[in-house]
């Protein structure tokens, strides 16, 4: 995440009086300079510009749900531009559930991955990609030996670009299969992250994905 921080201010005095006013990091949410643009048209000086320092990068995220979450974690760990994937619920109508509840309970929940990203190095459509090769996406309510619908392959997409990406993906990859494509694409949803140890299972205990890969292109 994007540490706070205040306005870089846009009051300056003379130079020979006074260096700029106000640096560090931008606040979360706030727009990028380089993207604000005067009446003129012309872009703003930019953060490294006016402070010498670079602006914080600006990232996003996606949710997907491909079977047991610990591999799934494990492959977007993996790729360049990511910045974080974290194991979780979402899609059910119980706030808070637990894994057992999710389990052995009518939660209505998918296990789902929140990857983090930088769009500069790795575009949404990447990752979606990529959520379609480590999965068999034509398996309903399961993912391997895993059964039930908390192991159900789903896309939750947190805007209306997401979800026609998502779909554009998915019409393009569906020749790449015999059955049809399983997957969901849903609106965006409560993500609740699983218990701790959940979290980067694969790295804690040195074992490898039983029925998660990339598959080739």
């Amino acid at each position: 995440m994007n540490p706070s921080a205040t306005l870089v201010s846009l009051c300056f005095m003379a130079a020979a009086l006074f260096a700029s006013a106000g640096c560090g990091d931008r606040a979360v949410g706030d727009a990028s300079p380089a993207s604000v643009r005067t009446s003129e048209g012309q872009p703003v000086a930019s953060e490294k510009t006016r402070t010498g320092m670079p602006a914080a990068a600006k990232t996003d995220t996606a949710l997907f749900g491909a079977g047991c979450f610990w591999g799934v974690e494990h492959i977007f760990r993996q790729q360049p531009g990511v910045i974080d994937a974290v194991s979780g619920y979402a899609g059910g109508k119980t706030k808070s559930p637990t894994y057992k509840q999710v389990c052995y309970e009518d939660t209505g929940h998918a296990e789902v991955v929140r990857v983090t990203f930088d769009p500069s190095k790795i575009s949404y459509e990447q990752l979606v990609d990529i959520f379609f090769r480590l999965h068999d996406p034509t398996q309903v309510d399961g993912q391997g030996p895993d059964i039930g619908d908390q192991y159900r392959s789903v896309i939750f997409a947190n805007t209306p670009e997401q979800a026609r990406v998502a779909q554009a993906v998915k019409d393009r990859r569906a020749g790449k299969h015999t059955r049809p494509i399983a997957t969901t694409i849903e609106p965006d949803a409560t993500f609740y992250k699983a218990e701790d140890y959940h979290q980067r299972y694969y790295e804690k205990t040195g074992k490898q994905p039983y029925c998660h890969f990339l598959r080739p292109e």
